[in-house]
């Protein structure tokens, strides 16, 4: 359990800590964060013992079907009349771009989970929001220096129609060309696709060294399935992911997924502390690991609620302030600080999925072959655009 050091009794509106879990809970990104973060978020209120000052904490869901009307319809309702006091969301950059205005005109705290848009922390910042997970600088950046050093210099991107994959094939773009690299060509394709026939032929058909898929959930799952199918491995192409969520290559599996090269910020047999973890979630939610957004949900909540025991209140700016000033400190990050512009500055990892032989048990999928420092990781304050970085 939580105790302030210096809590006052009328500290909490509404007499209780209401906390809103918003993310797609049925469509194809359920599987990313979904009904597991919710879990997780319910994990961490345990390990609270469930008050924080003596008071009751408590959990709203909504489920924001990848639509931006019915992601801010539902903030707005939670935050205006229903006395929410901050909300963990992820799923579609677009609805998250929008909430994060809300958030921020209410001075009501957004953690951002598993929505990858890297404008979020750049050019849409908020003093209001932090990001705990990924965004689309972060994780093409070592996985584009990689793929050069061998070789690898001509790209053709196949990219979801919306927000979060166009910024992440600009991201990845300017990082290619950075690295002498060519990009030949890209294929925008609608969210929650199913046939990605014509698009994979493109892609094949422009001789790339590397066809980049900058997309995620079910789209990403479909796509590369069928771009074995078609043999753009065989053929030579190398099929690089801009981010993948161990549920997805669980879900793909190792046999066509070895050996491809990724970074991630979590994976659940790093340590004894993750494995632990893992076995708890695993126990609550259907005998499943977590995966990235739903260990970083736990953590989100976890340090919200230290804050508000730490600021003896839960008024949103000052809740900010104190998650900025107090480290995170769990089972998956140590002594991490969240930067001015919401940047959760945690540490990444590059991997390599392994082939189905190398796998010893469940979940046994990856080895991490780096460890790579925040601040080699997440764009730095020199090519940042946020206001709130212009004093450091």
């Amino acid at each position: 359990m939580f105790a302030a050091v210096t809590a006052h009794a009328d500290g909490i509106s509404g007499d209780v800590i209401k906390i809103g879990i918003m993310n797609d809970q049925s469509g194809p990104y359920a599987d990313n964060a979904g009904p597991g973060a919710v879990a997780a978020a319910r994990l961490a209120i345990e390990d609270a013992g469930g008050t924080v000052n003596g008071k009751k904490i408590e959990i709203v869901v909504a489920d924001d079907q990848n639509k931006p009307d019915v992601g801010v319809a539902a903030a707005l309702k939670w935050v205006d009349e229903e006395g929410v006091d901050a909300i963990f969301g992820g799923s579609a950059s677009s609805i998250a771009l929008a909430i994060q205005d809300i958030m921020k005109e209410r001075k009501k705290p957004y953690m951002l989970v598993a929505t990858a848009a890297s404008a979020l922390t750049d050019s849409a910042c908020s003093p209001m929001a932090t990001q705990w997970v990924q965004d689309t600088y972060a994780l093409p950046k070592a996985t584009v220096k990689s793929l050069l050093g061998q070789g690898l210099d001509t790209w053709y991107f196949l990219t979801v129609d919306y927000t979060f994959g166009k910024a992440w094939q600009a991201d990845t773009t300017k990082f290619i060309e950075q690295g002498g690299g060519k990009v030949l060509g890209s294929v925008l394709h609608p969210l929650n696709s199913t046939d990605f026939s014509s698009y994979l032929l493109q892609a094949q058909a422009s001789g790339a060294k590397v066809v980049a898929f900058a997309n995620s959930g079910a789209d990403f799952a479909n796509a590369m399935k069928q771009a074995q199918e078609f043999g753009l491995s065989e053929g030579g192409q190398k099929l690089a992911p801009l981010g993948l969520f161990i549920n997805q290559t669980h879900g793909i599996g190792l046999q066509i997924l070895q050996n491809v090269r990724l970074t991630t910020p979590f994976y659940w047999d790093r340590t004894d502390e993750t494995r632990g973890f893992a076995k708890r979630f695993q126990a609550v939610y259907n005998d499943r690991i977590p995966n990235e957004a739903q260990a970083a949900t736990y953590s989100a909540v976890n340090h919200y609620l230290k804050a508000i025991a730490a600021a003896g209140t839960d008024e949103g700016v000052a809740v900010m302030a104190k998650m900025k000033e107090i480290p995170v400190n769990d089972f998956e990050m140590k002594d991490v600080k969240i930067r001015a512009d919401g940047q959760v500055m945690r540490p990444l990892y590059a991997v390599r999925i392994k082939s189905p032989d190398e796998s010893k048990y469940p979940y046994d999928y990856y080895e991490i072959t780096e460890t790579v420092a925040a601040e080699d990781a997440w764009r730095p304050v020199s090519e940042s655009s946020c206001d709130l970085l212009k004093s450091q």
